[in-house]
């Protein structure tokens, strides 16, 4: 049976029944796209409209996928765990880190961030599932993005997220233990 999806392009489809739920399916589909796309990412939007003022998303992503570093001044985000596990990495305005929230089973299933804190995540399974609610409309240009990452498509990105990889291992050495 095919899913009640509008497809938008390669990574963003709207749910297109009149009451929206997600089961297995679902899940085993945005994780198929996240695998398959070429930014390692995909998601369903539950919400019909870019301008709606609620947003929920369920979101596969890839482990090599970069979430370049930015923060919100007027959003609240909040993840729920479905699969896999990941960091959030939270950063302060010189992208050291202040904070690393564990995702993951017999961690953290839960995340929210209503500050405008500088924030990326670091996947640690071969795919990430979360449902995604934040307050809408969207609007990309609200998104400041950290002057101290590279964009993204850069070469540099890659060797940015092994060493935030090696930054995170020693940072929860001393924090967390």
């Amino acid at each position: 049976m095919e899913l009640p999806l509008n497809k938008i392009n390669d990574e963003v489809f709207i749910a297109s029944d009149e009451i929206v739920h997600f089961g297995s399916r679902e899940v085993d589909f945005i994780r198929e796209c996240a695998l398959q796309n070429q930014r390692g990412r995909a998601r369903i939007c539950a919400h019909k409209e870019p301008t709606d003022s609620l947003h929920e998303m369920l979101i596969g992503i890839r482990s090599d996928s970069y979430i370049r570093p930015h923060r919100h001044e007027k959003k609240i985000e909040s993840f729920h765990l479905v699969e896999g596990s990941a960091d959030i990495v939270i950063l302060n305005d010189d992208g050291d880190i202040s904070d690393v929230i564990e995702l993951g089973p017999d961690r953290n299933f839960y995340y929210r961030l209503d500050i405008p804190r500088y924030h990326t995540l670091l996947i640690n399974s071969p795919v990430l599932v979360i449902h995604e609610i934040t307050n809408g409309p969207f609007d990309p240009t609200q998104s400041d993005f950290a002057s101290f990452s590279p964009p993204e498509g850069a070469s540099a990105a890659i060797d940015y997220i092994e060493q935030m990889r090696l930054q995170v291992k020693s940072w929860k050495n001393k924090h967390i233990g």
